[in-house]
């Protein structure tokens, strides 16, 4: 009973993680699937766990590399990618939840502006191209974090 108590929590840190940039969301819901693994009921295979673990491993790679694609694509430029990440944590910390929204990009805006020295009417596509491709990843990581939450009671007592 306990397992399963600390076992949801931690998927529940793990869903919420996947739009806090500061939490690996994938990674800790996995944990979640570990632990029910080794001290749960028993009927978690093995191949079932590392299945996941692969899954987790892609969606927590593709998650740096979507928003680096989605803002080259556009026509941006590494420094809107770090401009998207760092308006990101600025919005969390000071507008939350919103604000992670409206400062990736922002950050990416003012990125390409500041440190490109592009124009604003340029500097936008590529902001909006990190921004999708933040959003994206954040998609991704939510989908594998719920599924897998979602899949710890299937192997609840």
């Amino acid at each position: 009973m306990w397992i399963n108590i600390i076992a949801v929590i931690i998927g529940l840190i793990g869903i919420v993680g996947c739009f806090l940039p500061v939490l690996p969301g994938p990674p800790i819901s996995w944990g979640a699937l570990l632990l029910l693994y080794f001290f749960g009921n028993g009927e978690m295979s093995l191949r079932f766990l590392l299945i996941w673990l692969g899954i987790t491993i892609f969606v927590t790679i593709l998650d740096y590399v979507v928003p680096a694609q989605f803002t080259r694509v556009t026509g941006g430029s590494k420094a809107a990618g770090r401009g998207s990440m760092i308006g990101l944590l600025v919005g969390l910390i000071f507008f939350p939840p919103w604000g992670m929204l409206i400062g990736a990009f922002l950050g990416a805006l003012l990125a390409e502006v500041l440190v490109n020295r592009s124009s604003i009417a340029d500097s936008v596509k590529p902001a909006l191209g990190s921004f999708l491709g933040f959003l994206a990843g954040t998609f991704f990581k939510f989908v594998s974090s719920a599924l897998m939450f979602w899949y710890m009671f299937r192997f609840f007592n």
